[in-house]
């Protein structure tokens, strides 16, 4: 008995012992080799979208340690990434949409490869320094950079970016250097711009830009380089002494006309900056010589010269526009003129100046009291205060008569339900603005669209109001309808029905791998319910709407997977659509005919929704530059295929597992094969396109009927089509 007793004692013991090992080596595993789970994650997905290429060791698109098996590029600190750096690799694809969640990420490096789509807008927020150059990113810069806060390198030169420069710099105080040289960039620079506190280097060289650069005037630049733009105006007096390359632009002769009043000395912000750069001069400007030179006595007179000098210009304008008043009833003439056109070139140049910053500004010496610098009033029905958005030009609105089925919005309801427009709310960027999630006190979720000024300018307020009434009167249940607007502060935002889903890009192209594929069923379900609403918009709607910019990230999925077309309408109504959708042309969406022209029709409709079809069938994008040359354009490798019933079935989606019938597959082609013809001529009206898959589901509603549950293609593919109700 006690020899018993003895043998469990130690067998115990031993089991004790043998668990205590076990329990130390997973501790000491987990602190010393197992990376942060939300890092693995993004760099696997990462891995995936750069179709896992062979000169990135120890990577793996599942499971494996970024930093315990030091995977090339990778920087560690403990357990969290601290940096990714893979220049020069040739690496192809896309980035991934993970790289938010990496927090300790500070230097992202991903330049000299072919990446191409996109750029990313769910970048490392804390990350320091970025550099995307040498790419073939496209589209437009992502308003998300606006939230790198601890910012100071951003590098997106030499790819193929498009768009102006969204309002995105007020919170990056600490970036210094900025480079978006040799891209497609057009538009005026953003005037918060100014508020880069730290930049010293900007390359801005070989885009599209126009406008002045007057909002780079006070940046404590050393280098600064716009050559090869469409900039106009003067070169501030401030630029002058550094860096500055400036050639290839259409910079305008002659004097400049005198600055604002209270602006601060031309030399000011240079002062310390240029101390130790001794008198070399570096743009070859002869006038300049004068304001190098340092202030003694004379400079002291010489700028109370120039004050009076300014102070009397200024009375002399003021008194003048007094004297020409117009009566009250030719105010709306007036437009958005803060001033009467004035008479000579350099003057007229003063235009820009608006109204309020005379009035807030204080003189030294004061204007004499006998002049009211006050202008007299444009418009007293304007519904905020000019002193506090005199940056913004006030229209005179017209009686335009609003939908009484819509909701309008101020501007604090939709900030109160974005979180200020915050970055977690948003829900994707298009061609004409941001889309935002909302939620309201009432427990109520919309989209808020926000259109961006180059879509709408400030100053067509009015035509909004009209584009929100036409757009009022679509109603489809395939239709995205509209239910709210906001017209205030020169914000332009269309209130929309929220769907759950998303879109049909993400369900196609951006699902995680446990997400479960759309069936066959529903993608025929959504290609009918797409259809009808294009039929709706082409032949219901009096006149006839052209959507112009049919794509998969245009359709919205609800609870039920139905289809809802969005932004019906929008492209018709904007007065300069046209001009930024052709920024679209290589998408993969966009019909022959459109490359070429650049006009939009019934027929180049019908081509994009074929090419949604076949985004569909394939479960491919449009256009994918990771692949080889030949199947890179979805349209040129799928559309010679579609009648071989062998390599059809090659091309079907992966994700479907064979769970087809295979003569519905068929039909479903013949339908594509109609829509992509290169003729536009060729391609039929949407009645037919939607008569055709009616016809679809109702043979397979029928073989359903006659043979029961649906099965596997291989097994019995003529019979089976377990289709939703689709009317």
């Amino acid at each position: 008995m006690e020899s018993v007793r003895r043998r469990k004692k130690k067998m115990m013991s031993v089991f004790l012992i043998v668990l205590e090992v076990c329990i130390l080596g997973c501790t000491f595993t987990s602190i010393n080799a197992d990376t942060d789970p939300s890092d693995a994650a993004a760099l696997q997905e990462m891995y995936s979208y750069l179709n896992q290429p062979s000169q990135l060791t120890q990577w793996s698109a599942s499971g494996g340690d970024p930093c315990g098996q030091s995977w090339k590029g990778i920087t560690c600190s403990g357990s969290r990434v601290t940096e990714i750096k893979l220049p020069g690799l040739s690496l192809s694809g896309l980035v991934g949409y993970k790289l938010q969640s990496m927090t300790s990420v500070t230097n992202l490096d991903l330049s000299n490869n072919n990446l191409g789509g996109q750029l990313p807008y769910q970048i490392p927020l804390n990350v320091q320094r970025l550099n995307l150059a040498n790419n073939n990113f496209n589209g437009q810069i992502p308003w998300s950079i606006a939230q790198l806060t601890s910012l100071k390198y951003l590098n997106l030169g030499h790819n193929q970016l498009q768009g102006s420069l969204n309002d995105m710099f007020g919170q990056l105080s600490s970036l210094a250097t900025l480079d978006v040289s040799f891209n497609q960039l057009s538009g005026n620079l953003p005037q918060s711009i100014s508020s880069l506190s730290s930049m010293t280097t900007m390359y801005l060289q070989n885009n599209q830009f126009t406008g002045d650069i007057n909002v780079l005037a006070n940046l404590p630049l050393e280098t600064l380089n716009v050559a090869n733009n469409q900039f106009t105006g003067w070169i501030p007096a401030q630029l002058k002494n550094i860096d500055l390359q400036k050639g290839g632009n259409s910079w305008s002769s002659g004097p400049a006309p005198p600055p604002p009043p209270g602006t601060p000395p031309a030399s000011k912000p240079n002062h310390n900056k240029n101390s130790g750069s001794g008198n070399s001069p570096s743009n070859g400007d002869s006038g300049s010589g004068s304001k190098k030179s340092g202030i003694g006595g004379g400079g002291v007179a010489g700028i109370v010269i120039s004050i009076l000098l300014v102070g009397a210009v200024v009375a002399f304008f003021v008194v003048r526009r007094r004297s020409q008043r117009r009566p009250a009833s030719d105010v709306e003439k007036l437009d958005n003129q803060p001033f009467a056109p004035l008479a000579s070139s350099e003057v007229q140049e003063m235009k820009s100046f608006q109204t309020t910053s005379i009035m807030n500004t204080k003189f030294d010496p004061p204007p004499p009291a006998s002049i009211n610098l006050k202008p007299p009033p444009i418009d007293r029905h304007k519904s905020f205060d000019d002193e506090d958005f005199a940056k913004k030009p006030i229209p005179v609105k017209k009686a335009i008569k609003v939908p009484t089925n819509l909701t309008s919005y101020s501007i604090a309801d939709l900030q109160m339900a974005t979180g200020s427009f915050s970055v977690d709310n948003l829900l994707g960027e298009g061609s004409f603005g941001r889309v935002y999630r909302a939620q309201f006190d009432d427990a109520k979720v919309l989209a808020v669209k926000k259109l961006d000024s180059t879509a709408l300018p400030n100053e067509l307020s009015e035509e909004f109001l009209e584009i929100v009434s036409n757009m009022s009167q679509m109603h489809h249940p395939n239709v995205t309808d509209l239910v709210g607007y906001c017209a205030e502060l020169g914000q332009h935002l269309l209130i929309y029905e929220f769907h759950k889903s998303g879109s049909l890009h993400e369900f196609l192209h951006l699902s995680d791998e446990d997400s479960k594929p759309l069936t066959w069923n529903t993608r025929v379900k959504i290609a009918l319910g797409t259809a009808r609403a294009l039929e709706y918009l082409h032949e219901v709607c009096s006149p006839s709407i052209v959507h112009k910019n049919i794509k998969s990230a245009n359709i919205l999925l609800d609870v039920e997977l139905n289809p809802h077309l969005s932004d019906c309408g929008l492209a018709t109504f904007l007065p300069n659509a046209e001009q930024i959708l052709s920024q679209n042309v290589g998408s993969g969406y966009s019909a022959p005919e459109v490359a070429m022209s650049g006009q939009y029709t019934l027929k180049s409709d019908v081509y994009g929704f074929g090419v949604v079809m076949l985004e569909l069938l394939t479960g491919r994008q449009p256009f994918d530059s990771s692949r080889g040359r030949s199947e890179q354009s979805l349209v040129r490798w799928a559309t010679p295929q579609l009648h071989d019933i062998d390599a059809l079935a090659k091309m079907v989606d992966p994700a479907l597992k064979g769970l087809y019938p295979v003569k519905s597959l068929s039909r479903f082609a013949d339908v594509i094969a109609l829509c992509v013809q290169a003729e536009p001529e060729f391609r039929p009206p949407m009645s037919e396109v939607v008569q055709a898959l009616v016809r679809l589901v109702q043979r397979a509603n029928m073989s359903k009927r006659t043979f029961g549950n649906e099965q596997r293609a291989s097994q019995r593919p003529d019979d089976v089509d377990a289709y939703e109700n689709t009317s």
